[in-house]
């Protein structure tokens, strides 16, 4: 009897075992078909790289930046000539829109004005001044408004002295070693600029000297804690700042306006000190706050040929890859003996463009401006330059002009 129960079990314990198989199996089929038909469970290849668990259906495109799409819009409507005037800030003669400067914002479409006490009288003058300037840009096609910019960097380099609050020097206010009136020295400033309806300050300067009184002194760390000071406080009162002369004049014993100078001093000497309060800001700030001011002085250890604002290498592998600086280059003067020496106005405003630059400053005559916009047009049309180069820097430009730091201003 035993011996019977025992095998009933076995044989019964058997068939329990082959139908639980014979479940699994199907089971197993089952699964996997849904698996196959189911978009929830598929793997895609997406450029090489498998992704489980995405849905079939097409993502949804990210919604474009509103600024971001008024300028792509504006890009697509702007004729070349209209383009290239957005690069160039121009300086003139007068006190109120003479028939040059008029022409300059109406027929050559620029971009910008640099002020000077030539131009200012007054707070009130000027604020007259800007607001006529502003309204002939406005007048033109696409409506884009001015850059308005100024020198007004304290001690012996302001152009507007009268009716507005003294700015003690870099160096005296280095010497007070006191970042908070440095920063509050910053807001005055501003708010009076911005008041009169100036956008641009080219301040501050973090060349390293001891001498030069432009100067916050040779101590990189100090020009670095001193500059992000007066951007926070320009920035605070709606002025964009421009970091100047990069990278780095200190060195140097000639005055550019006169003639051209090379700063003898190797790479890792260099980033270790001129460049480093710009490395250090370029890091830690907004690169919508400031601009970066190229200088026409030579650094044969980066380019032994071109000097700093004609050199791609300086401009484009230095200040952009390496710094990684995402805003707007600006020239100096390109009205400078250390450049317009040596060069033509035309192959200025071609080889300042092709090196990088966004803005080109000419500020003083008329004819040096025209040269400079017709030797970029020519540039473009004999294909020794790129219009993309150009869109490059005019979508730069027009964002920063549509972004609220620039429009706070106005």
């Amino acid at each position: 009897m035993r011996t019977k129960t025992k095998r009933r079990r076995k044989a019964w314990l058997l068939s329990l075992l082959c139908a639980l198989f014979t479940l699994g199996i199907i089971g197993g089929y089952i699964i996997s078909q849904n698996q196959k038909e189911s978009p929830k469970a598929t793997e895609t290849k997406d450029s090489g790289t498998v992704k489980k668990n995405e849905k079939a259906s097409t993502p949804t495109q990210k919604s474009k930046d509103p600024i971001e799409e008024k300028v792509d819009h504006l890009l697509k409507q702007m004729t070349l000539e209209e383009k290239v005037g957005q690069l160039i800030i121009v300086g003139f003669q007068t006190k109120q829109p003479d028939s040059l400067i008029t022409s300059m914002i109406r027929n050559y479409h620029v971009g910008g004005v640099i002020l000077y006490d030539r131009n200012m009288d007054s707070p009130n003058q000027v604020t007259h001044l800007t607001s006529d300037l502003q309204r002939l840009a406005l007048e033109n096609t696409h409506q884009i408004p001015l850059i308005v910019s100024i020198d007004q960097e304290g001690g012996q380099i302001v152009r507007m002295r009268d009716h507005v609050s003294p700015i003690p020097s870099q160096q005296d206010l280095a010497r007070n070693k006191n970042l908070e009136t440095v920063y509050n020295t910053a807001i005055q400033t501003g708010s009076e600029l911005k008041a009169m309806g100036i956008n641009v300050n080219y301040a501050p300067v973090l060349d390293l000297s001891n001498l030069d009184s432009r100067s916050f002194g040779e101590d990189p760390q100090k020009a670095k804690e001193f500059g992000e000071k007066v951007i926070a406080g320009f920035t605070k009162s709606g002025i964009t700042a421009t970091l100047k002369h990069f990278p780095g004049n200190g060195r140097s014993n000639i005055d550019p306006h006169k003639d051209t100078s090379a700063v003898q001093a190797n790479q890792l000497d260099l980033e270790n000190n001129d460049i480093y309060p710009f490395k250090k800001i370029i890091e830690e700030v907004n690169h919508q706050n400031f601009f970066v001011m190229v200088t026409h002085i030579k650094y044969p250890a980066y380019d032994k040929e071109n000097p700093a604002s004609l050199s791609p290498i300086i401009i484009q592998q230095l200040l952009r890859n390496k710094l990684g600086y995402k805003g707007i280059v600006v020239t100096d003067d390109l009205e400078m003996g250390a450049v317009s020496k040596y060069y033509s106005y035309k192959e200025l405003g071609y080889s300042a463009v092709k090196a990088g630059s966004d803005l080109l400053l000419v500020c003083h005559t008329f004819d040096s401006q025209k040269e400079v916009i017709n030797g970029v047009i020519e540039a473009v049309k004999a294909n020794k330059l790129s219009e993309d180069r150009i869109n490059e820097s005019v979508k730069r430009i027009l964002t920063y002009k549509f972004s609220s730091t620039m429009m706070d201003a106005q």
